[in-house]
């Protein structure tokens, strides 16, 4: 699995352009800046098939691409602070709960929180809601490159104790996407996911 094709699709702007019926689904939903564009381009070593901008909130529609005919991925827009108003995010998460509550195709979550920081409220309102809406989901801690091994490990078991009862969640795991650290693991998580029935 070292090398993929992948294609820009589409940009869902509401529920009546979203894909159904195709292959199997994976999501990427994090806060804005996480770092979900560099990790998808990590993902699929491609420099730019998903944009990357030092400006949060530039995923202003669910971008789907094909993935070597096999898979979708599908980036959502960032949650949290985005250069836009009030209601431009009320929007954005309202198309992202219409997907990740519809959507039959889509068989993992891929939530991204940035490993540097405490897990913000609006990280844990999402893992909540994942449990809550029994969806299968990881946890990725991004920018694992930014910080010492320790501390990787200290966040990992945060988290890890955070979801000690957790229903749904599969793996918690770091990756960094200027090493590559962590995309074998991801990938064989999804290719396991997305075969199952």
């Amino acid at each position: 699995m070292q090398h993929l094709n992948a294609e820009f699709m589409l940009g869902a702007a509401g529920p009546d352009q979203f894909l159904k019926g195709g292959n199997p689904q994976v999501c990427f939903a994090g806060r804005s800046n996480v770092g979900k564009s560099s990790l998808l381009n990590s993902i699929l070593r491609r420099k730019k098939l998903a944009f990357i901008s030092s400006t949060p909130g530039k995923t202003q529609e669910i971008n789907f691409y094909n993935v070597s005919d096999k898979w979708v991925f599908a980036d959502l827009p960032g949650y949290g602070y985005a250069a836009a108003g009030k209601d431009k995010r009320k929007q954005w998460s309202k198309l992202n709960f219409e997907y990740l509550e519809s959507s039959e195709d889509l068989k993992l979550v891929c939530a991204l929180v940035d490993i540097r920081h405490d897990p913000t409220s609006k990280d844990l309102a999402f893992i909540e809601w994942l449990e809550n809406h029994e969806r299968k989901y990881i946890i990725i801690l991004t920018k694992s490159d930014k910080i010492p091994k320790k501390k990787i490990a200290v966040r990992k078991k945060q988290l890890d104790d955070f979801l000690v009862n957790s229903g749904f969640c599969l793996e918690v795991f770091p990756y960094s996407a200027v090493q590559g650290d962590g995309r074998e693991q991801l990938l064989a998580i999804i290719k396991r996911e997305c075969s199952s029935k």
